[in-house]
């Protein structure tokens, strides 16, 4: 059968924007290189033309110079019409490609869509308004266990503020009493008069004058020639 009819030829997939466009930017670049080699020509031309005389030499060079600058024409158009076909497929390939991160950006959202419900079922907002609540609560509690902890033993529970307020008035005034001057209390002030010489008994300083010879004899004891006696050795048995 299959030599009666033959076998069914596999058809080629069809070429991808971008194999389109490499071929077509490589049939460009050989329109170019043909541009260019055109041109050198065509430079030569121009100075053999200003070299030539007048003449049917100078006619024939001109000749072949436009019929080089006809098929420079002719390329010139071909690339135009190659760098067209590029750019359409270019903004073709850009379309493809946005509609490529769309469809992406659609299967990641559905998914994450997909997630969050899964998520949301196991939170609800009331039992979150129930465990803040609770978290309230605790703290409530938590702060009467610090004062209960933090009470005074010494202070009772019965003493009236008014009296505690005459106290304080008392306190007040007596510390008023007790400072003297410039706010400074009593026990921080200078004695009025030192008692220690008195106490120590101790002979006044000398004034820094030469003392009397009536006084010196006063102190010492005189003979009968005015000198002073002296005094006797005790002798110890």
């Amino acid at each position: 059968m299959r030599r009666v009819f033959g076998v069914k030829k596999d058809k080629e997939p069809p070429p991808s924007v971008q194999d389109a466009s490499d071929r077509i930017n490589k049939r460009g670049e050989s329109v170019d290189e043909k541009i260019q080699k055109l041109d050198a020509e065509l430079a030569r031309y121009k100075e053999q033309i200003k070299k030539t005389r007048p003449g049917p030499a100078q006619e024939a060079v001109k000749a072949r110079a436009m019929r080089v600058l006809k098929q420079k024409k002719m390329y010139e158009g071909q690339r135009d019409m190659l760098y067209n076909q590029t750019f359409n497929l270019d903004q073709v390939s850009f379309a493809a490609e946005g509609i490529k991160d769309a469809q992406q950006t659609m299967s990641a959202l559905k998914s994450a869509n997909k997630e969050l419900k899964g998520m949301m079922k196991t939170v609800k907002i009331q039992d979150i308004d129930n465990l803040q609540d609770e978290m309230m609560d605790l703290m409530d509690v938590s702060n009467e266990i610090q004062e209960s902890l933090g009470r005074s033993y010494n202070v009772p529970d019965d003493i009236d503020e008014d009296d505690l307020m005459g106290e304080l008035d008392a306190l007040e005034a007596d510390m008023g009493f007790e400072t003297e001057g410039d706010g400074v209390p009593s026990y921080l002030q200078p004695d009025k008069e030192s008692d220690l010489d008195s106490e120590l008994n101790l002979p006044s300083a000398p004034s820094g004058h030469a003392p009397n010879p009536a006084s010196r004899a006063n102190m010492q004891g005189e003979d009968e020639l005015g000198l002073p006696t002296v005094p006797r050795a005790t002798l110890r048995g």
